[in-house]
């Protein structure tokens, strides 16, 4: 496009307007005088106009990109926007570029290499925060440790250095202002030098003892969710140009496809529980659904009775199986900890079924059902966890959260235990005696395999 402009804009450069030419002259006659229509170039369009025509994973790319180098700082909505379009200005004039406002081919892939690179170095994701299904980005190298109650999440450095907190509550007739005054004053001792107050969502920064803070919050009818970042002064250069990026991406109440569950694996692995000595199986609904083909790893094929949608647990059945070693679903007593007993995805232990263990950290989420943290590897989904007793105390199941990243990237997960009393009450209502008296969990489960299309 912008050689066929050139050559059009010379080409009317060298006629002019009105300009006269001559065609060949014929021996013995005179020459013909022929009038030029002027030739002008098409109209251009305008910055603004140029990204209407884009595609719009093409403006949510731009957007993210320009907010990694430190030039946007709106929301990352795809939207075409004066704020955008003088973000592109700017990145432009400072690679010393004219500021025309639509970034050429070697411009886009410059500006998208520097944003990558950022990326890379903190571990940036976009995770679903588990009990809120608030979207989040998250720099996972900065903050690897992650814990999770029914209040929301909070991810942190070792050291503590840098925090991440999403919160969210119930409050009667909230609006940003109140909320805005409410967390100047909590906790005591901040010192606010920037507020932003808009009548869908609030920011605040500033000091809050020794560390830099900044805080972004909205509401959806007595639902408040807020987001709150603490870093030592001493780690503002590397953390504030992620701190830019956390709150263009911050979305509290997703809705439409951004909120919907990632791609389903063509392939993918769970672990079951062996409940009775017929063949029921207890495992993850989300794992076992629309299979062409359930197989239970070492057993053969496997139908799905039924299913629970609220708690996401399956019943599964193989037939004229023998050997099987049924778990003792008797109560236990978990309170703050579990063992969970499951088999890792082949791919993580080089296509080997080996059953393994790993403890996780219990917070209550009401109802009996409790978060589990940290989560545990991919294929433990369905995985029985037990207490300090070698009692049932419930079931693991992992939750993928929503990832932006390489297609070829796996998911981060979060993880839920279901209660014993609700997996002992899926299995009465649809008929399964549950006659396991074996506390070996290890000896119980078995390898859920689910082929897709």
């Amino acid at each position: 496009m912008r050689s066929m402009l050139a050559a059009t804009l010379m080409l009317a450069s060298a006629t002019g307007a009105g300009a006269q030419m001559t065609t060949p002259q014929v021996p013995g006659t005179k020459p013909k005088v022929v009038q030029t229509v002027p030739i002008r170039p098409p109209a251009l369009q305008t910055p603004s106009e140029t990204a209407d025509g884009m595609a719009q994973a093409e403006r949510l790319s731009l957007q993210s990109d320009l907010a990694w180098v430190g030039e946007y700082n709106g929301a990352i909505t795809g939207d075409v926007s004066s704020r955008m379009v003088d973000a592109i200005k700017e990145y432009q004039k400072a690679k010393g570029g004219k500021p025309t406002g639509v970034l050429n081919p070697q411009e886009r892939a410059a500006l998208a290499e520097t944003a990558r690179r950022k990326q890379d170095s903190v571990g940036w994701k976009i995770v679903t925060e588990m009990t809120s299904g608030a979207r989040l980005g998250i720099p996972s190298k900065l903050v690897p440790q992650q814990a999770t109650d029914a209040n929301g999440s909070k991810w942190s450095s070792p050291t503590g250095t840098v925090q991440v907190l999403l919160s969210r509550r119930k409050e009667a007739n909230p609006t940003t202002a109140k909320l805005a005054d409410a967390e100047k004053k909590e906790p005591a001792g901040r010192k606010v030098d920037y507020t932003v107050v808009k009548p869908d969502f609030f920011v605040l920064s500033g000091l809050q003892g020794l560390k830099k803070f900044y805080v972004r919050g909205t509401f959806k009818g007595d639902e408040v969710r807020i987001m709150t970042i603490l870093y030592d002064q001493a780690t503002e250069n590397t953390v504030e140009p992620v701190v830019i990026a956390m709150s263009s991406a911050f979305n509290a109440f997703p809705t439409g496809p951004q909120a919907g569950p990632p791609p389903r694996k063509t392939v993918e692995y769970g672990t079951g529980i062996v409940v009775s000595d017929d063949g029921a199986i207890l495992a993850d609904r989300l794992v076992t659904d629309s299979c062409l083909a359930i197989t239970i790893g070492g057993y053969g094929n496997a139908d799905r009775l039924a299913e629970d949608k609220e708690h996401d647990l399956a019943l599964l059945h193989i037939y004229g199986a023998r050997g099987l070693k049924p778990l003792s679903l008797a109560t236990g007593a978990a309170k703050t900890s579990v063992d969970v007993v499951g088999i890792a995805d082949p791919q993580s232990q080089g296509g080997a079924t080996g059953v393994s263990s790993v403890k996780g950290a219990l917070a209550s989420l009401g109802g009996g059902d409790s978060v589990l943290s940290p989560p545990p590897a991919v294929g433990f989904s369905g995985s029985p966890a037990i207490d300090g007793d070698g009692k049932f105390a419930g079931v693991a199941l992992l939750k993928p959260a929503m990832v932006a990243g390489p297609a070829a990237s796996a998911p981060a997960s979060q993880s839920v235990m279901v209660a014993a009393e609700t997996v002992r009450d899926f299995l009465k209502a649809n008929a399964v005696t549950a006659n396991g008296t074996s506390t070996d969990a290890k000896a119980a489960v078995v390898r859920v395999i689910c082929v897709r299309k």
